[in-house]
């Protein structure tokens, strides 16, 4: 399977992504509604409703099924990039279902039910790992960065960044820094244990460019600085 980026840089309009399947093939898309063009039989897609347990249990997940040979594309949001992971068979990480665009024939996806405490926090009841040898695609905003965990001396990684973590690893919601780091900035996750931790910086990017587009040096400052300053100084 071949996939070519179809980007006119920063227009903000998104970018395409074309995947070229060849005969004996197969992609499992899990947002086909992104699919804006297809070449092929009409045969070599079928759609069908996913079974996932123990996520979204009110809510029907459909997921495109394309053999080839065939040629689609896919519509991607402003913002939004796919990166593509090669898979063997000592991967363990865990992914958030939302981040997740295709996976390749010989790829099985299974489900990892949550604590409740990170439930109510974190409003996701399952993440999703991927066994077997072949390919996954990751929906992530901006740059994808890579870390590697330490078993004593902890990372930390904010929480909205994150795009997928080793199953073997411990978490803990948490802030750090002294009393006025901690006051303004979003919950991270304390990491501890074995292996590679996938975040995205995009998330971040924005924010300050809003952050700074939208605000005055002195503005920003009291809010900063001042009791309760972000609640009252809009």
């Amino acid at each position: 399977m071949n996939i070519d980026i179809q980007d006119e840089g920063d227009s903000g309009s998104g970018q395409a992504v074309a995947f070229t399947v060849q005969e004996n093939e197969e992609v499992h898309v899990l947002h086909p509604q992104q699919i804006i063009a297809y070449q092929g039989p009409s045969a070599g897609r079928a759609d069908r409703f996913m079974d996932v347990k123990g996520m979204y249990r009110k809510r029907k997940l459909i997921r495109a099924d394309l053999t080839g040979p065939c040629r689609f594309t896919a519509a991607l949001p402003p913002g939004y990039r796919v990166k593509t992971i090669q898979l063997d068979s000592k991967s363990d990480l865990l992914y958030d279902f939302r981040h997740l665009f295709f996976y390749s024939k010989g790829v099985s996806m299974q489900t990892r039910v949550l604590s409740m405490k990170n439930m109510l926090i974190t409003r996701d009841i399952v993440k999703v790992k991927f066994s077997g040898r072949g390919s996954i695609g990751i929906l992530t905003e901006g740059t994808v960065c890579e870390a590697e965990l330490h078993p004593f001396d902890p990372l930390y990684v904010d929480a909205g960044s994150i795009i997928a973590y080793p199953e073997n690893a411990k978490l803990e919601l948490t802030v750090y820094g002294n009393h006025l780091a901690s006051q303004h900035m979003s919950y991270h996750w304390k990491m501890t244990g074995h292996g590679p931790v996938l975040f995205q910086a995009g998330r971040q990017s924005r924010r300050f460019e809003r952050d700074n587009n939208e605000d005055g040096i002195i503005k920003r400052f009291l809010r900063e600085a001042l009791p309760f300053g972000g609640v009252f100084i809009k």
